[in-house]
């Protein structure tokens, strides 16, 4: 891969968020195999243009996109392609990112980090508000659909070091949370969240 830029980090329960050229690609790296790493994508002309699970699974005909796919818009415009994944592929599009209110329904008390917080706080290290939390890509998250369309929360698939290259179509901006979920085994058997790291790939 050319044009491999320094290593970056998404602390473990925090978000993080950077600017991508169209052309650009952002690594993204499951640097101890068991971290969900949830992923947004805003164009940077118009953050009221996003990157859309329901346009992206009506575009695609399935659940989770695979090497080649191109991920769309709420505009249905291609704002990234999923050039390299080394995992599995299990990549989730149907959860919504948690949110405090979710920890209150699994019994939490006090407040809980958790991704939606996380994408706003990523967002405003560039100075940016997004309009909204839209559902996230959840790359590793493992959630299985039985034949009767129960879900379940299953274990990543994914083994330490696996990776995504997301390539931008259009400038954009790709907001990064690991996933402070530690009540469900989604962030693998221990319920640890951990860090994940990425990089900024050239043209």
């Amino acid at each position: 891969m050319t044009g491999e830029s320094e290593t970056f980090t998404v602390p473990a329960r925090r978000g993080r968020a950077t600017r991508l050229g169209a052309g650009e690609a952002i690594k993204i790296i499951n640097t101890h195999g068991t971290q969900v790493v949830d992923t947004w994508a805003f164009s940077a002309e118009d953050l009221t243009e996003f990157m859309s699970n329901e346009h992206m699974r009506a575009t695609l005909g399935k659940l989770w996109p695979a090497p080649g796919d191109a991920l769309v818009t709420n505009r249905r415009r291609p704002i990234l392609t999923l050039e390299e994944d080394s995992s599995p592929g299990r990549h989730d599009t149907l959860i919504a990112a948690c949110d405090d209110y979710r920890y209150g329904l699994l019994g939490c008390t006090e407040y809980h980090d958790n991704c939606t917080d996380n994408l706003f706080a990523g967002m405003r290290q560039l100075g940016l508000t997004p309009p909204e939390c839209p559902s996230p890509l959840n790359l590793w998250m493992n959630i299985p659909v039985d034949a009767a369309g129960a879900t379940s929360w299953g274990e990543p698939l994914s083994k330490p070091g696996d990776y995504v290259v997301l390539r931008a179509h259009m400038d954009c901006v790709v907001a990064m949370s690991a996933c402070p979920q530690d009540i469900l085994p989604i962030n693998g058997a221990a319920c640890t969240p951990v860090e994940a790291h990425y990089r900024i790939l050239g043209r």
